[in-house]
């Protein structure tokens, strides 16, 4: 039986674990949650679930989970860094699923690895801010990595038993968000409602913020760099609106090999959490006659220039994709608020990258994590000119 600290347990993709997880009686053990702010749910989760260890965001929201709950059955309820550090690093556990949302869940999913846990990693951010470092104390540790998002689980799979020389390049597929088809002159004007109407997945509210910019397959990019070792001219992006097609691997003797299936993240999730085994379950196959046509078309960076912003970050190197994420993660959050537009998402990353400045080495984690909280005061200090009407300039 396989042991697992869930890190988000009450996000989209948290959630969908704890599915697995309950249909799947006496495979897995939940020994661990960890959450922010939806008390609530995570109470529910501790009811079903029966952690023996649960860590939330700070010390207020942990006293109104102690205050919830009571004490019935008994579990240690920590906070904070230390909290989700903890959790990460329990002895009893041999998976930690990294599935907390942004930059946040880097420092917990580091300690994992350096504790020697295998892991399932649905955190994109924590390669997207330090993937050179992480990657190296994998190999260090000799940990297994296994990743969640649909993409790289699909490349994962594509892979297995394949010399990685023998790849000519790697094809993400996008579905091009909800924005698809609607006029480059248009996109000011959307509304966070319309940016939230995924066409196909079921997501949390910032990652398909980042699927209507198209962020997130610049940051799909910067993983599949590090994850597969894979220089970055080799990794390319087409749009497959279907979402059927999860990614594509070209070999050099013309070969292809794709992974197929339903736009449903309990297919990735559950290769992760039964590697190398399979679940079996029915509910999840694909009927190819209903399927219709399947089509592939270029990304027009031109209209989704996040896209492009991802790409020179990673071209850049150093501490510089830590920073475009950071300041993406701010820019979203503005305009999930109302205070700033959709277009305006790209202007704050743009002039933060433009105007950032590190004079270190990258060489630790620290390195990383200043720069990040760098740009997002930066971030929000063009965000707030943004949201009173001016230009500026940071």
């Amino acid at each position: 039986m396989k042991t697992i600290a869930l890190l988000g347990s009450t996000g989209s993709i948290g959630r969908n674990v704890l599915d697995v997880v309950a249909r799947n009686p006496g495979r897995f053990k939940l020994v661990a949650l960890a959450a922010g702010r939806n008390i609530r749910l995570l109470y529910e989760q501790i009811n079903h679930f029966s952690p023996r260890v649960v860590s939330v965001i700070d010390e207020e929201h942990a006293r109104l989970l102690s205050e919830i709950y009571k004490g019935r059955p008994p579990v240690e309820i920590l906070y904070g860094q230390e909290g989700y550090r903890h959790v990460a690093t329990l002895a009893d556990v041999t998976v930690v699923v990294s599935a907390m949302v942004g930059a946040a869940g880097l420092v917990p999913t580091w300690e994992a690895i350096k504790a020697g846990k295998e892991v399932a990693l649905a955190n994109k951010e924590t390669l997207v801010v330090a993937g050179e470092l992480i990657m190296r104390e994998v190999q260090k540790r000799g940990v297994r990595l296994i990743p969640v998002d649909s993409e790289h689980s699909a490349i994962f799979q594509c892979l297995a038993g394949n010399d990685i020389k023998n790849v000519r390049r790697i094809i993400l597929t996008a579905s091009g968000g909800p924005f698809l088809n609607t006029p480059a002159h248009h996109l000011s004007e959307v509304k966070p409602s319309e940016a939230l109407k995924h066409p196909n997945w079921q997501m949390g509210a910032k990652i398909t913020v980042d699927s209507a910019t198209m962020m997130n397959k610049g940051l799909e990019i910067i993983e599949a760099r590090w994850l597969f070792s894979m220089s970055p001219e080799k990794i390319e992006v087409v749009i497959h609106p279907q979402s059927i097609v999860h990614s594509i691997v070209e070999f050099v003797d013309g070969s292809f090999l794709a992974q197929m299936g339903k736009p449903d993240m309990k297919i990735p999730i559950s290769y992760a959490l039964f590697y190398p085994e399979r679940m079996n379950d029915p509910s999840l196959s694909l009927d190819f006659s209903q399927l219709g046509s399947l089509t592939f078309l270029p990304p027009d960076e031109k209209k989704f220039p996040c896209l492009r912003l991802a790409k020179e970050a990673l071209k850049e190197g150093g501490v510089m994709p830590a920073v475009m994420n950071a300041a993406n993660e701010i820019a979203v959050e503005g305009f999930l608020t109302g205070k700033i537009k959709f277009t305006d998402i790209f202007r704050v990353i743009s002039e933060v990258m433009e105007r950032f400045s590190f004079t270190g080495i990258a060489d630790s984690l620290d390195a990383y994590l200043i720069s990040d909280d760098r740009a997002r005061r930066l971030a929000r200090k063009k965000m707030d000119e943004i949201a009173k009407g001016g230009v500026g300039t940071l």
